[in-house]
């Protein structure tokens, strides 16, 4: 199946699919919603931290989940089965959200992160079919394929939404707030519609050998403390595992504080959507260049070339006084987002056995959901302490360094041989 072209675009468009959610509910309107509609009898400190605990508890599931999920798929090949429950969980979820009532923050928390979940665990394996669908020539340009249609399909989506919210009469609705609930209902339809292709197309990687479910949870428990041994023998996989660490949180950081910071700048609410639309579509074509790039550099000179210009975003971000400086950082974030999440996640599969793929993705992805840790946990104590969100946002430089420092020390020439002596130790056969 490596390498077919109707399962690279049929696995390519799942990221089309699910991206919407990231988007329009993620970082769009459930945020602002969620304050305004559904915790508008709250102060606006209680609505922040209903949502941040939201958003921990959601994360603290899918970090917890991910090896497990992973190990039980590699033990079982329940990937593509497991793959698609995630899936119709995120996105019934997200459609469950048109009927929250106004007021009911408890239940629209509920909801949500139950779809984060969902969203979550989906990309778990959504993320492990990837060394089945690409070959190591091919990997590359197939995950910058995947993230640069789910740029465009979320930033599409996500102006239609923006256009119901602006203009509602235009589509039949009465008002804004029913505008943000059918957004809502849109992303989930959207989702499932443009995930069917994978469903249908990707065949499901053989295994070894064939367990029962009740077999593969067995396997899967053992097999989490066998991940952790593993990365300890796997010492250049585990070297750029903790320096994708620590650069992604700066990464996720930056995407996650952008609109906040600028609203602490006095942005106008309207110069953030704007930004958040020119961050996904400059995305789109910058996430297959920089894939031509990074095979034109070496992938981890790419790396290293994207980690310093998010460094250079953070420093940028500190002198910015203008919404047109806003507009700039956004069309940065686009340049170097997509390259740096898929060039990462292509360059790891040349670090880890095939056979064990969703194993060691379920702990790539449960890295990914702690990160975003530290690096909030930096801004705000050094914004407290300094009195200065400006201070705040440049402190993140930090991270990029430690995490380019840690990758420049990833040695490539050391990966077969380390590959070898694991397979040796394992008596895994690649």
């Amino acid at each position: 199946m490596q390498d077919s072209r109707k399962a690279i675009v049929s696995w390519s468009l799942y990221d089309w699919a699910n991206s919407a959610f990231a988007t329009t509910v993620m970082a769009g309107f459930f945020p602002v919603f969620f304050s305004s509609y559904w915790s508008s009898s709250a102060t606006s400190q209680q609505s922040t931290f209903y949502l941040g605990l939201a958003n921990s508890i959601a994360s603290i599931c899918v970090a917890a989940m991910a090896p497990v999920l992973g190990a039980i798929a590699d033990n079982g090949s329940y990937r593509k089965r497991l793959l698609t429950f995630f899936a119709f969980l995120g996105a019934i979820m997200t459609g469950a959200l048109w009927f929250v009532a106004a007021g009911n923050w408890p239940l629209a928390v509920v909801f949500y992160i139950t779809a984060t979940i969902g969203f979550s665990g989906a990309n778990t394996f959504y993320d492990s079919l990837l060394p089945s669908v690409a070959s190591e020539k091919k990997v590359d340009f197939v995950s910058s394929l995947g993230f640069s249609l789910g740029y465009i399909g979320g930033g599409l989506l996500f102006l239609v939404n923006v256009l119901m919210y602006l203009n509602p009469r235009w589509f039949g609705l009465p008002d804004e707030a029913a505008a943000v609930r059918a957004s809502f209902m849109s992303v989930a339809v959207w989702w499932l519609a443009f995930s069917l292709p994978l469903f249908l197309f990707v065949k499901e990687p053989k295994g070894k050998k064939r367990y029962t479910v009740g077999e593969a949870v067995k396997q899967g428990f053992s097999q989490i403390r066998g991940t952790f041994r593993a990365i300890r023998t796997l010492k250049v996989t585990g070297l750029f595992l903790l320096a994708y660490w620590c650069y992604i949180d700066g990464v996720d950081t930056i995407i996650r504080m952008a609109v906040d910071y600028g609203t602490a700048l006095g942005f106008p609410s309207e110069s953030l959507i704007v930004a958040l639309l020119i961050t996904q579509f400059v995305a789109f074509p910058a996430a297959l260049a920089y894939n031509w790039f990074g095979h034109k550099v070496g992938i981890k000179r790419a790396l290293l070339i994207a980690i310093c210009a998010y460094g250079l975003i953070a420093v940028m971000g500190f002198f910015m006084t203008k919404p047109i400086h806003f507009y700039l950082l956004a069309c940065m974030i686009g340049l170097f987002q997509g390259g740096i999440q898929a060039l990462s996640r292509s360059y790891y599969t040349r670090l880890i056995p095939q056979e064990q793929s969703a194993q060691f993705f379920g702990f790539f992805n449960m890295l990914g959901k702690f990160a975003a840790i530290v690096g909030p946990l930096l801004v705000g104590v050094v914004t407290v302490l300094s009195g200065s969100n400006r201070l705040g946002i440049i402190s993140l430089v930090v991270l990029f360094i430690v995490g380019g420092l840690l990758l420049m020390k990833v040695d490539e020439h050391k990966i077969p041989d380390c590959m070898e002596n694991y397979r040796k130790r394992t008596g895994l056969t690649g």
